[in-house]
């Protein structure tokens, strides 16, 4: 399987032989520390140490996730202990151009913000900047500093998995998910690790993709029983979306390289016997797990969305009230808050781009699109073949909510586990053959 993927590999755009930099001590320890707490710190976790991460009010530094800070002061240090800063951050942008783009256009369109006191500040930073300068930390290509964040990845994410299903079995939410201190009593969707029941579902549903399609340094078993975890954990979510994204994907993916193992003649018989054994056993889980009423909260969601579905219908609303100069520049702020409350979008406007128009005018949301788009494609990229399905996933579930329009880490989580899960094998650049005679 090593052979064949790495082979599969080779062919892709991205997985050339790399050649990887060894990284100090600190910077790596603390690029493992900063995606351990990227992952696992929410903050419904922070509330709980007087720092209001969710909430409106408060220390505007409380409104970045501690993460955010963790990469920035790394950024600071590799580049010092690089030996000339500037040259560091040319050396870094060279290697990852589309990221260190996306990294100039989120710090202009920042000052945009700042300038023309738009809401958004806090989400420009820890949404889009930090996601480009971690990536340009990786494209040093350290081997220990990536297999150490694959253990983070999954060690959080089954801990993650197994305290959301503690908390729907338990209908106790450890870290609720807060604004500005204050929990939805009402939503008792688990929170887990990651707060918001959306947010969770979304990375959740990402990984499980990325489990299926990449994590090739996990064995069959372990990849199967994980997948299972994480799925059952996307019912505790109740993320609607993010559930039949999985299935539907997930299940178009095993169809096509089904077919495929059976047209070239290579049907593991192990695999396969394993595989007509689960799929015996799917239909017994399921139908009793649905008669001790593990899908009934999933099924209530499907039944009543709260409005959600005709949101997404009376966003386009609001584009009625607008002038040209307003779509094109964005219009005054507390008329699009009142055009919400009028046509009943006070929960938020549940698409990126359509929110992003509106705050911030066409011409902002032309070049954050535009360096995104870069920047989605450079990180695919330097991953292996399977990226597209959770690639495809990706831009799927964004567009179903506010997502990367506002603050959010989940643009930051994607790509750490796209460059994690998804890393080319490692192949040793041979020096070129001398064809001269030697030298007597």
């Amino acid at each position: 399987m090593a052979a064949s993927w790495s082979a599969s590999a080779s062919n892709h755009g991205a997985a050339v032989p790399r050649a990887g930099t060894s990284v100090d001590a600190l910077t790596r320890f603390g690029l493992i520390a900063a995606v351990a707490v990227l992952f696992s710190v929410s903050g419904g976790m922070l509330w709980l140490v007087g720092y209001n991460y969710d909430g409106l009010f408060g220390n505007p530094a409380t409104k970045i996730h501690p993460s955010t800070y963790l990469i920035v002061l790394l950024l600071a240090w590799r580049s010092c202990t690089f030996g000339n800063p500037v040259g560091y951050l040319v050396h870094v942008a060279d290697r990852r151009p589309a990221s260190a783009l996306m990294a100039a256009i989120s710090i202009v369109l920042l000052f945009v913000v700042i300038v023309r006191q738009r809401p958004g500040m806090a989400g420009m930073i820890d949404t889009f900047v930090v996601s480009a300068l971690l990536v340009l930390m990786l494209s040093e290509e350290d081997e220990r500093t990536f297999a150490g964040l694959q253990t983070v990845v999954h060690v959080v994410m089954t801990a993650n998995a197994l305290l959301a299903l503690f908390e729907f079995a338990t209908k106790t939410l450890i870290f609720p998910y807060r604004l500005d201190g204050v929990a939805f009593t009402t939503d008792l969707r688990s929170s887990a690790l990651q707060g918001h029941p959306l947010a969770n579902a979304m990375v959740t549903a990402i990984y499980a993709l990325a489990l299926l399609s990449g994590a090739r340094s996990l064995s069959t078993p372990v990849r199967i029983g994980l997948i299972g975890l994480q799925c059952a954990a996307l019912v505790a979510f109740g993320g609607r979306t993010a559930m039949v994204t999985t299935v539907v994907l997930g299940g178009c993916y095993l169809l096509f390289q089904g077919i495929t193992k059976l047209r070239q003649g290579r049907v593991n018989l192990l695999g396969a016997a394993l595989g007509f054994m689960l799929a015996a056993l799917l239909p017994v889980v399921i139908v009793v797990a649905a008669y001790y009423g593990f899908f009934d909260a999933l099924l209530e969601r499907f039944v009543s969305d709260s409005g959600s579905a005709n949101a997404r219908v009376e966003m386009f609303e609001l584009f009625k009230y607008l002038e040209w100069r307003d779509l094109i520049v964005g219009p005054d702020v507390d008329l699009i808050d009142s055009l919400r409350r009028i046509n009943g979008l006070e929960q938020g406007i549940e698409n990126p781009i359509i929110r992003t128009i509106v705050y911030q005018g066409a011409f902002f949301t032309l070049m954050l699109t535009f360096g995104f788009v870069l920047f989605l494609f450079e990180v695919a990229r330097r991953c292996h073949a399977g990226i597209w399905l959770p690639m495809l996933a990706w831009i799927i579930l964004i567009n179903t909510s506010e997502s990367v329009a506002s603050k959010t880490t989940l643009l930051t989580k994607f790509v750490v586990l796209a460059l994690v899960l998804y890393r080319p094998a490692f192949r040793p650049v041979s020096p070129p053959a001398w064809s001269g005679q030697a030298l007597r």
